[in-house]
C-alpha cells in the first residue's frame, strides 16, 4: 500500500515487458504516456502491452492541448549565446535552416523584444523580428534545441480554440483504448474541463487538469472543482508565470486541492539528476519530501523513466523518500478539522475513529468512488480498500492516496445493505482482510439525492467469519 502514489512516464526505453514489471514492482502506481511524443500506433501498442503485463496499473495519456512544441528535427541545432535561430510556423523544416513548430499561428502574436523560452525554461531567446511565418530569435544562453521540446511565451495572449482537432482525435483514441486518465494541458477554466467532459461522455477516462500558466492560477478554484484530478506541471508553470513564485503557487494549489478533496500530482524534474546518475541530489530529496509534507497525492517522473538510464532506481528512490516522510507525518498528525459541512463532518469522524480505535484497514463500498476520495483526502495511516461494481471506475481508485481499488461483479442494492457482506466476504476470500483485522466500513445506505456517506460500521473480521459462517 503506497500512501503517496508514483506516476511514471513510459518511453521507448521502458516500453518492454521486463522494465514494466520491474517498475511496477518498484512502486509505479500509474503508467503515463505523453501524447506529444511518438505516434498513435506506438501509443496503442504500448497501452496494450501495459494492460497485458501489469493489468492492475492505471494508464494516463497526456494530450498536447495548446502546448507549443518544436517539430521532429533531423538536425537538432547546437548554438552559442547571441547566435540567431529561426522558428517557423510553416511545416517541413527540420532544423538545418529553420525549426518548424506545432503552432501555425504563433508568428501573428509575437513582436520584437518578446521573450521566448524552450525546454522547460532552460533555453531563453529574444525575438529580433518576425517576417511572415518566420520568427528570428537571438539566443540568451548557449544550448541545444531538440525535437518535441516545449515553447513558452509568458504574458503573451495566444488566442485559439480551447480544443483542437488534434485533441479531439486523441481523446477519441483514449476512449477507444479505455485508458483510465487523460491529462489536459494549459487548462484555464472550468469551461475547458466541461467541454472535455462532454467529448468523453463516459465515466472514464477521468480528467487530470494541468495547471501550467497564469490563467490556470487565476481560475484555480473553479478548475479544481470541475476536474477529477489536478497536476502541477512546474516546467511550463515556472516559465509562463515566474520561477520565483513557483513554490508559492505549488503550495497554494496543493492546499486548495486538499480542501476540495481532489487528488493532486506534482510533476517536473523531481529526480532530474537520475536521468544520467544513479543517485538523487539533496535538493531533489528535499523537493519530493516537501511536496509530500504539503499534501501531494502523487509525485511524477518524466524523463527519469521515459529516457533515463535508471528508471527502476528512480522509482525506488522516490518510494523510499515517500515512506520516510509519511511515517514521520503519521507520528505528528493528530489534529481534527472542525466540521464545515456534512462531508467534512463525516471525514473528521472517520479520521477520529481511525485514530481512537485499533482500526487496521478501511473498507469503502462505493460505486462512484466518492467515499474513497473523501477518506483518502484525510491522509490516514490505515490502508483503504475501495470496492465498486464498475470495473473501469474501480481501477481509477488506485490514484487516491493510500487506496487500492477492487472490482466485484455484484449488485449494489438501493433498498437494503445486503451487498455489504457480499463485498466483505469477497475481500476475505481474496485475503485483502484477515481474521486479525479490525475494519472501518464506509458506505452509502438507501441512497437518495446527492453524493453522501451515511453508513459507518466497525467490525472484527473474526466475528464476521463466525456470524456469516464463511468458508
Amino acid at each position: 500500500m503506497k500512501r503517496t502514489k508514483i506516476v511514471a512516464t513510459i518511453g521507448p526505453e521502458t516500453a518492454n515487458v521486463r522494465l514494466l514489471k520491474q517498475m511496477y514492482k518498484a512502486g509505479m502506481s500509474v503508467a503515463r504516456l505523453n501524447g506529444s511524443h511518438n505516434t498513435i500506433d506506438w501509443h496503442s501498442k504500448v497501452i496494450r502491452l501495459i494492460k497485458k503485463v501489469i493489468p492492475d496499473c492505471p494508464i494516463l495519456l497526456d494530450i498536447p492541448g495548446k502546448k507549443i512544441r518544436t517539430a521532429k528535427l533531423t538536425n537538432e541545432p547546437i548554438f552559442k549565446r547571441n547566435e540567431i535561430l529561426i522558428l517557423t510556423t510553416k511545416k517541413g523544416y527540420t532544423g538545418e535552416k529553420k525549426i518548424s513548430i506545432t503552432n501555425s499561428q504563433l508568428h501573428r502574436f509575437l513582436s520584437k523584444g518578446d521573450i521566448v523560452f524552450a525546454d522547460d525554461g532552460t533555453l531563453k531567446f529574444k525575438v529580433l523580428k518576425v517576417i511572415k511565418n518566420d520568427i528570428y530569435l537571438k539566443a540568451e544562453n548557449s544550448g541545444q534545441l531538440k525535437s518535441s521540446k516545449g515553447i513558452n511565451i509568458p504574458y503573451v495572449n495566444l488566442s485559439g480554440k480551447l480544443i483542437t482537432q488534434r485533441d479531439k482525435k486523441i481523446i477519441a483514441f483514449a476512449k477507444s483504448e479505455e485508458v483510465d486518465f487523460i491529462g489536459i494541458s494549459f487548462v484555464e477554466s472550468a469551461k475547458h474541463i466541461n467541454l472535455i467532459r462532454k467529448l468523453i461522455n463516459k465515466e472514464t477516462p477521468k480528467i487530470i487538469a494541468k495547471i501550467e500558466n497564469q490563467k490556470g492560477i487565476d481560475n484555480l478554484k473553479e478548475i479544481v472543482k470541475a476536474t477529477d484530478i489536478i497536476m502541477i506541471d512546474r516546467g511550463d508553470l515556472s516559465t509562463e508565470t515566474n520561477i520565483e513564485s513557483l513554490a508559492i503557487n505549488q503550495k497554494n494549489i496543493i492546499k486548495l486541492a486538499n480542501e476540495l478533496s481532489k487528488p493532486v500530482i506534482v510533476a517536473t524534474e523531481m529526480l532530474d539528476n537520475m536521468i544520467s546518475s544513479p543517485n538523487p541530489t539533496k535538493a531533489e530529496v528535499l523537493d519530493i519530501s516537501n511536496s509530500i509534507v504539503d499534501g501531494a497525492t502523487a509525485t511524477m517522473l518524466s524523463g527519469e523513466t521515459a529516457i533515463g538510464k535508471y528508471p527502476v532506481e528512480s522509482i525506488k528512490v522516490m518510494s523510499k523518500i515517500s515512506s520516510v516522510i509519511i511515517n514521520n507525518e503519521d507520528v505528528n498528525k493528530k489534529n481534527i478539522i472542525k466540521p464545515a459541512s456534512e462531508t467534512i463532518g463525516m471525514a473528521n469522524t472517520i479520521k477520529y475513529l481511525s485514530y481512537s480505535l485499533p482500526i487496521t484497514k478501511i473498507v469503502a463500498i462505493t460505486i462512484s468512488g466518492y467515499a474513497a476520495r473523501i477518506v483518502s483526502s484525510q491522509m490516514l495511516s490505515q490502508p483503504i480498500i475501495a470496492v465498486s461494481n464498475k470495473k473501469n471506475i474501480a481501477r481509477c481508485f488506485n490514484i487516491y492516496s493510500g487506496t487500492t481499488g477492487l472490482f466485484l461483479n455484484t449488485k449494489f442494492y438501493r433498498d437494503s445493505l445486503r451487498h455489504i457482506p457480499v463485498c466483505l466476504k469477497f475481500l476475505w476470500k481474496n485475503k485483502k482482510i484477515t481474521e486479525k483485522d479490525m475494519i472501518l466500513l464506509i458506505a452509502l445506505g438507501y441512497p437518495g439525492s446527492g453524493r453522501r456517506m451515511n453508513t459507518l460500521q466497525t467490525h472484527y473480521v473474526k466475528d464476521l467469519i463466525k456470524n456469516f459462517s464463511w468458508k
